[in-house]
């Protein structure tokens, strides 16, 4: 598996980039995570409702093809694009979402930090029974067997334009950052521990299934 660090892109040209990749992909062609970041953008899923966006705040809105509600990318959030094949792994959507979760929680639970997945709303939340805010979403396009698209980590960031949206769909979910959860690593140092977790998680199935 291939890591890449982008460093901060616009979320059109990631998105574009991803679809060219995804669609030149060959049977035998490495998966790939991509680390990066992007400006401030609300994004909604392909069947993104426009009404769980409340209030205009001069950010711009990009519908796309992934999964999911509506959610916001800025300054401080890790965002990491899962380019795998599913077939070749032989894993099903929901168990690549699951493992993306627990390398998730691994990765904040090796910081310190309690988090757990939540039944019906993907991602990743506070507390031992996911009933806290919300840490990291989830949302992926599959294309012929192939993922795109991933998950983002809110890090160090401004969260105000979250109160503009109803996050992943839902009305008054709570969102948090690691920072605001007392953790003190940057993007960066998110990325490198995140990518060790999917490696692993996602290496352990590959081998698994050899």
């Amino acid at each position: 598996m291939r890591l890449r660090h982008l460093g901060q892109t616009g979320y059109l040209a990631a998105w574009e980039a991803m679809r060219a990749f995804t669609h030149a992909r060959a049977p035998d062609t490495p998966d790939e995570l991509w680390l990066t970041g992007h400006p401030p953008v609300f994004t909604l899923g392909a069947a993104g409702k426009p009404e769980h966006i409340l209030r205009d705040m001069g950010i711009p809105v990009v519908q796309s093809d992934r999964g999911g509600q509506v959610t916001y990318h800025g300054p401080g959030q890790l965002v990491v694009y899962l380019l795998l094949d599913l077939r070749r792994r032989h894993l099903k959507v929901t168990e690549m979402v699951h493992g993306v979760e627990a390398a998730i929680i691994r990765m904040l639970g090796d910081a310190g930090l309690t988090t757990h997945r939540r039944k019906g709303a993907p991602g990743v939340y506070l507390g031992a029974d996911g009933g806290g805010a919300k840490i990291a979403a989830l949302g992926l396009k599959v294309s012929r067997g192939c993922t795109y698209h991933g998950l983002s980590l809110n890090v160090d960031m401004d969260l105000t334009p979250f109160a503009a949206i109803h996050p992943c769909g839902y009305p008054d979910l709570a969102v948090t950052c690691t920072r605001d959860q007392g953790l003190a690593f940057d993007v960066a140092e998110a990325g490198e521990r995140l990518a060790r977790q999917l490696v692993r998680e996602f290496s352990d199935k590959e081998s698994n299934h050899a």
